[in-house]
């Protein structure tokens, strides 16, 4: 069986992950892919209040297991759209230990942050303040394969770009070179 590509969309919140996914899955033509958020995996928890601490460790365990259903997904042949906020160094180190590297095409999802914090605004659906916290840490690694910026372009222009440099992703991939620099100095927590 072989393994399924992975396009991971790597943004802040509001950045346009989401609408860059859902015109992935309308544009791509050359095989079944299916769109993993963060988010949904986060709203499938039990919505009773958790306190800090309780909180704390069940937002790591849903995303360790985010990245784990990732990884099955791909590892069972299917082609994957990860929409994923990686704020904190331990979801890319987690994601450099379980995923297959060679089948991930990483791409950074940039808007600037005056625009953010617009569409935060606009939305209500997220803490006010949420990209800003976010912002710095997101994109710290540093090392994409495509970039992509939806102050300036729209999520269907991001999805052509992405779907048309798909079959040019390059070898090795972002996460290969990722894996190799930096797994042993990212910090685990």
């Amino acid at each position: 069986m072989t393994t399924g590509r992975i396009i991971f969309l790597n943004g802040t919140s509001s950045s346009g992950k989401s609408s860059i996914a859902r015109e992935l899955l309308d544009l791509l033509d050359d095989g079944v892919f299916f769109h993993l958020a963060v988010d949904d995996f986060n709203a499938m928890r039990t919505k009773r209040e958790l306190g800090p601490e309780e909180l704390d460790a069940a937002l790591r365990r849903t995303r360790t297991g985010f990245h784990r259903a990732i990884a099955a997904m791909a590892v069972a042949g299917n082609d994957i759209v990860v929409d994923h906020v990686l704020s904190e160094p331990w979801r890319l180190r987690d994601c450099l230990d379980v995923l297959p590297a060679e089948s991930v095409l990483f791409v950074g999802v940039h808007c600037p942050l005056g625009e953010l914090t617009r569409r935060e605004r606009v939305r209500g659906d997220r803490p006010p303040g949420l990209a800003a916290l976010q912002y710095d840490q997101v994109h710290r690694h540093g090392l994409y394969d495509l970039e992509c910026d939806t102050g300036t372009l729209s999520p269907r222009a991001c999805a052509e770009r992405i779907r048309d440099f798909l079959p040019h992703r390059p070898h090795p991939t972002a996460f290969t070179r990722l894996r190799e620099r930096d797994l042993g100095a990212l910090p685990v927590s």
